[in-house]
């Protein structure tokens, strides 16, 4: 899952994860939204899996854009 991360205008980091509807976190650095992000993704996915929900193809778990 591919993670876009972004700096706001206000010096916060975004990080968000499009394969994954909901996901966008903000972090006071890039690396705490880096982290934020894999964090809340994997529960979202642990969550769909304990309801029956279908998730997306993982060909790799994370990956950070450049």
């Amino acid at each position: 899952m591919k993670i876009e991360i972004d700096r706001e205008e206000d010096g916060r980091w975004i990080a968000e994860i499009p394969d994954l509807p909901g996901v966008m976190v903000y972090g006071a650095s890039r690396d705490e939204a880096i982290s934020k992000a894999e964090a809340l993704a994997l529960w979202v996915l642990a969550d769909r899996l304990d309801h029956g929900e279908e998730i997306p193809e993982l060909k790799e778990v994370f990956t950070v854009a450049a």
